[in-house]
């Protein structure tokens, strides 16, 4: 698939590829004028003028915003796609739309700019030494080796944007794989980068035998205790605080089941083989494992691809410094020479995740 996958259109002219490389250029003005646009209610006071339209000149007697403002915003809006004009009067189009109701858009772009914008000025750096350097634009004067230990301590609206970006893309796939993971009647389970307890509540409640060891930083355990306490499931629960980085952190062993959603993709590729190494140790005899996690090979649309591909710089950046959204080859390269193999592969599953078994091999 990497040597036939293409995102220009086949037979692209050069005037059209000289426009598109434009975009590129002038791509940090027209995501900020846009957002100015979506945040300030210009988008909003577009869509719901409608068809009709409206004018400049109503726009500004509202008193929300200046001539100024309203020309240099919207003409880049217009530029982009966002926001087209007819007779003088300005409508919202298309792109504009997704921006003002498409939750998945809005989540994205508060991402990037509440969590990555100013640190992605770092990637440069953060390629060249492997560490997320980008990172001190939200650490103030901490000194952060990763983004993980202090997600909880975010400043907001970084740390707010963070976990929505995180839950969005997730929850939509946890109702989907509940059936996967049950389908070999586990009983005692692994949730290995358990964050808040998402997984581990909706587990437990799914199946009323099933005992949940999660396995997170300290920092994290200590929210999804309270999160399993609250819902009443915290006896059926234990916490094993590791810091996975730690090649001599062990698991504990006798796992009827191994799971991992979205966690994989937080390492480098070294750091993944050392945890399917530990992960492949702690099964029992008939143990499996089960991770879920979104591979931009896999996709079905491009623009899944493409946002999975550009979320990569994040982790350079402001996560780890050495981590991506990766191939699927990658991931079953890098089990099958920690001791497994893969039994199936199933894409589909929420917005863009797909779901890896495997077994001993």
């Amino acid at each position: 698939m990497l040597e036939t996958k293409k995102f220009s259109p086949p037979k692209q002219r050069a005037f059209d590829a000289r426009f598109e490389a434009q975009k590129i250029a002038f791509g940090p003005v027209v995501f900020h004028c846009v957002r100015y646009a979506w945040k300030r209610g210009m988008l909003q006071a577009l869509a719901e003028a409608g068809e009709a339209g409206v004018t400049l000149a109503a726009l500004e007697a509202t008193g929300r915003w200046s001539r100024y403002a309203l020309k240099l915003v919207l003409e880049s809006c217009l530029s982009a796609g966002v926001v087209m004009i007819q007779g003088g009067r300005w409508q919202l189009d298309k792109a504009g739309f997704c921006v003002v109701s498409d939750d998945i858009t809005r989540v994205n772009f508060d991402f990037i700019h509440d969590v990555c914008y100013q640190g992605l000025f770092e990637l440069e750096r953060s390629l060249d030494e492997g560490k997320p350097l980008g990172l001190a634009h939200l650490s103030g004067e901490g000194d952060w080796p990763s983004i993980y230990p202090v997600l909880s301590q975010l400043p907001e609206p970084a740390k707010s944007s963070w976990f929505a970006f995180d839950h969005h893309y997730s929850d939509t796939s946890f109702p989907e794989i509940l059936p996967d993971v049950f389908a070999t009647a586990p009983k005692r389970l692994m949730d290995i980068g358990a964050n808040t307890g998402k997984f581990s509540l909706a587990a437990l409640a799914y199946d009323a035998r099933a005992e949940l060891n999660l396995v997170d930083l300290p920092q994290q355990l200590a929210v999804a205790d309270a999160n399993l306490t609250a819902a009443g499931l915290r006896e059926r629960a234990q916490l094993h605080a590791r810091n996975l980085l730690d090649a001599d952190a062990v698991l504990p062993t006798g796992m009827d089941l191994v799971w991992m959603s979205q966690f994989l993709s937080c390492f480098g590729e070294a750091e993944i083989a050392s945890i399917f190494r530990r992960v492949a140790a702690c099964l029992g005899s008939a143990g499996q494992v089960l991770v879920m996690d979104t591979f931009w090979d896999r996709q079905r649309y491009d623009i899944a691809a493409y946002c999975l591909i550009n979320t990569s710089p994040y982790f350079t950046a402001m996560a780890s410094g050495n981590s991506k959204v990766y191939e699927s080859g990658d991931y079953v390269r890098l089990a099958e020479a920690a001791g497994l193999r893969l039994l199936t592969m199933r894409d589909g599953i929420g917005y863009c995740h797909s779901l890896l078994r495997f077994a001993r091999a």
